[in-house]
């Protein structure tokens, strides 16, 4: 593959961690669920896997935020690539602000795979798991 395409999947993939990051930080699900395929896969520890466009939107309407939040995401490392599918593993840590200020809730790991549908980069499958 050539290095254009692997920079354009790269550009892609991250763009579509960074468009969910901020539409969950603003409480958009809408946004968040239109960054999924149809029948995509979100796994959380404690929770039985969230399939489907339904249940993301209900399981996203659930965790809107109720106080400023922010996901930093960051040590995106793109694992593998063809020009329709690509696997990511990022770094995630999870900010609350309360009234001392902003604190740090978890610190995570993202396993994402994402698939290419008419030109843009949607989730497959994401993978979350916590760091002790």
């Amino acid at each position: 593959m050539s290095e254009t395409v692997e920079a354009l999947v790269a550009a892609g993939v991250r763009a579509a961690i960074g468009a969910h990051t901020r539409a969950q930080d603003a409480g958009r699900t809408d946004d968040i669920v239109a960054l999924y395929v149809p029948d995509a896969v979100l796994e959380v520890p404690g929770l039985a896997p969230v399939e489907g466009h339904d249940a993301l939107r209900e399981a996203f309407k659930g965790w809107a935020p109720a106080k400023p939040q922010l996901h930093l995401v960051s040590n995106t490392v793109i694992t593998s690539w063809t020009e329709e599918e690509a696997t990511a593993v990022s770094d995630v840590v999870f900010f609350q602000r309360g009234e001392s200020g902003w604190a740090v809730q978890l610190v995570g790991r993202y396993d994402d795979t994402l698939r290419c549908q008419d030109g843009a980069w949607r989730f497959r499958r994401r993978t979350t798991t916590y760091q002790a």
